[in-house]
């Protein structure tokens, strides 16, 4: 590894946003993964006087979502991954067919960012002579090691997330007793999107109150309307 290569690596990992893809995917699936089967275990016990339905809906959503999630995840991320393929490829043949006008692009690009237009040309002419479709690919395109998607990476993140999220008001599920367990559910889901939240922001270096709020609000909109729907249907389940 070179001088410089460390000390890309050592500038990366002094900030957060080289950790965004994981993050965002892992987040997104442990906050889903609570919500959902703490929302579907609410909605059922709401209509239910035993505890099997409940325990029964719950773990269908918690395995159909662990996979949906990871499943689309895949598919998203995969497609973002062939539109920056067949940019790549577009720009490799625009650098062969026409070199003059992609380094004009180029110029221009460093011109709009301040600087002046020879230092702009020099800095354009430099960077294709040591890599021109690499230095293309980040400068016109905006992609990079950080930004490029990772199919398998968000889908493994994403999947596995929302399986420990929605094992914890399945856990809840099985053993609180019935006669409370919606007001149960809905707390100790909602102590765990509290912990959720702030491990997210302190993981993203960002506002842990900000990400609190957000999460309870939201969480609480959603476990209610859930909950609201089984009151409504008042259906009980033997």
């Amino acid at each position: 590894m070179t001088d410089k290569t460390k000390g890309l690596d050592n500038y990366l990992e002094s900030h957060y946003i080289h950790r965004s893809n994981w993050l965002r995917a892992a987040v997104l699936g442990a906050n889903d993964g609570i919500l959902s089967t703490a929302s579907i275990a609410i909605g059922v016990a709401a209509a239910s006087d035993t505890r099997e339905p409940i325990i029964l809906a719950t773990l269908a959503g918690l395995v159909a979502g662990a996979l949906s999630m990871a499943a689309g995840e895949y598919v998203s991320v995969s497609s973002q991954t062939d539109v920056e393929k067949a940019d790549i490829e577009r720009e490799k043949q625009e650098l062969n067919e026409m070199p003059e006008l992609e380094l004009q692009r180029l110029t221009e690009i460093f011109e709009l960012r301040g600087l002046k237009k020879e230092t702009a040309l020099t800095v354009a002419k430099e960077l294709t002579e040591h890599d021109a479709l690499g230095t293309h690919i980040r400068e016109e395109l905006g992609i990079n090691e950080i930004s490029q998607a990772k199919p398998m990476q968000a889908a493994f993140a994403s999947g596995s997330a929302f399986t420990v999220g929605g094992l914890l008001p399945f856990i809840v599920a099985m053993f609180l007793p019935l006669n409370s367990i919606e007001y149960a559910l809905y707390g100790f889901a909602l102590f765990f999107l509290i912990l959720l939240g702030a491990l997210a922001a302190k993981a993203g270096g960002s506002s842990i109150r900000k990400a609190v709020v957000r999460i309870v609000f939201w969480g609480t909109v959603a476990m209610g309307l859930t909950a609201l729907v089984g009151y409504l249907f008042n259906v009980n389940i033997a």
